[in-house]
């Protein structure tokens, strides 16, 4: 019996996600097989690699034959390297950052939100935007009030009244021509 290495595909149609494992050679490639010894899922970022190292070094030792691209997993996972006898050569595995403990996260949250001022509850851009808008609300009602003539200079009055008869629309086209 012929004993190959090589992979199971399984996965959805576009996110394929393969088992590495030790099948008979005349079997199909998603038939039943002997032993499952590791995933390798390409579509990740790195790609995610994950090898039982002495199990394959076992079915390698009894003579199963990797396929092309179970030799190159192991290239990179360094089995293969091992398995010859190649010294000083290690895999170029790549593993993925990991990522930050959710725990950890909302710890500083709250640690910042602890030292925060306590304050109003509107933000600095909402503040700023309600006080434009009375600013606005008061200005034209400041413009309509009507300056009385004793705060004024005497000089002023004459401009005042010129000012308001300006404002004033000409009903008779007559008067505009006065």
């Amino acid at each position: 019996m012929a004993v190959k290495i090589r992979l199971k595909r399984l996965g959805k149609v576009r996110v394929p996600q393969y088992r590495i494992v030790v099948v008979d050679s005349r079997k199909k490639r998603d038939g039943r097989v002997i032993e499952e010894i590791g995933k390798y899922h390409p579509k990740e970022s790195p790609s995610y690699i994950d090898v039982v190292s002495d199990r394959v070094a076992y079915w390698l030792g009894v003579g199963a034959q990797p396929s092309d691209a179970v030799a190159k997993i192991l290239t990179i996972t360094g089995d293969w390297q091992k398995f010859k006898g190649y010294t000083g050569t290690e895999g170029t595995l790549k593993v993925a950052e990991s990522k930050p403990d959710k725990l950890a996260i909302f710890n500083e949250a709250l640690k910042e939100a602890a030292s925060e001022p306590k304050g109003d509850a509107v933000t600095k851009k909402a503040a700023a935007k309600k006080s434009t808008t009375k600013k606005v609300e008061e200005a034209p009602a400041e413009e309509a009030a009507p300056v009385p003539a004793a705060e004024t200079p005497e000089g002023a009055t004459a401009d005042a009244e010129a000012a308001e008869a300006a404002e004033k629309p000409a009903t008779d086209p007559t008067e505009a021509d006065n």
